[in-house]
């Protein structure tokens, strides 16, 4: 098995953890939560920033000092409602008491102090339309350049309908040269709607020294240290993830691959 692909290694409790130390880069993390009612968890961010997604269920959480409320109205992430999420800064606590049962996805990236405590959506995050066609997918907006709630991560969700693509036209955004293009590490979490069917996840470069073709299945992660990335989504298959981006500048700049230059 691909090094890129990462499988959930339970079904219950955390059930992906993923470092930069384990993934051999520098600056994104991931972690996911599937709590029964009633159960939680509490970590500290460190060094990190730390976006905290409820993918799908309800929690009551408390973070950075103060009590948020409960989070969290999607019991089912196909529903394509707008996530209820919080901004922890780094060198703070937070708890989550899962008031249903639920996933919790926790995005992390090295912190500065530049932002306070915050909830970020439902309000302001609206299903978004992107490409067309087989092309055409629905965004989830959550913490991308246009919003300042963070010092490093930039995070989002697609939708895919089945038989379509996405990440599409395939793009690279793995060189430090702002504007051109800017160093981005990237972790999708990957669902699958029915929960047995699978997508595929492509990432290469230009030169072939990295070329894989994974096949991920619902709760996988793929790793994308490098190269362009794009996603299918088979015929039957609707395709969810959950994308967190970071590297040495907040900022969103890729190169289209030289194949698919000019598609839309």
């Amino acid at each position: 098995m691909s090094y890129l692909l990462r499988k959930p290694f339970g079904t219950h409790g955390k059930v992906h953890e993923i470092t930069p130390q384990s993934a051999g880069w520098r600056y994104v993390g991931f972690s996911l939560y599937r709590l029964r009612a009633g159960e939680d968890v509490h970590e500290a961010t460190g060094a990190r920033e730390v976006v905290v997604v409820m993918v799908e269920g309800k929690a009551a959480i408390s973070a950075a000092g103060r009590d948020w409320g409960t989070l969290g109205d999607r019991m089912n992430v196909f529903e394509k409602s707008p996530p209820h999420c919080l901004y922890v800064p780094a060198g703070k606590d937070w708890q989550a008491v899962a008031q249903t049962d639920c996933t919790i996805a926790v995005c992390s990236a090295p912190g500065h102090g530049g932002h306070a405590a915050r909830r970020i959506g439902p309000d302001g995050i609206s299903l978004t339309q992107r490409g067309e066609g087989s092309n055409t997918r629905w965004i989830n907006n959550i913490a991308m350049e246009n919003e300042d709630y963070c010092d490093s991560l930039l995070v989002t969700e697609v939708f895919t309908p089945a038989g379509n693509w996405s990440s599409y036209p395939s793009h690279r955004h793995d060189e430090d040269d702002f504007p051109r293009i800017t160093y981005l590490e990237e972790t999708y979490y990957h669902r699958v709607n029915p929960a047995n069917g699978w997508a595929l996840q492509r990432v290469y470069t230009d030169d072939g020294s990295l070329n894989e073709t994974l096949a991920v299945e619902d709760h996988d992660v793929a790793l994308v240290p490098r190269g362009h990335h794009p996603c299918g989504a088979p015929h039957g298959f609707e395709l969810y993830y959950l994308n967190v981006m970071a590297g040495p500048l907040r900022k969103w700049r890729f190169v289209t691959a030289p194949e698919v230059e000019g598609m839309m």
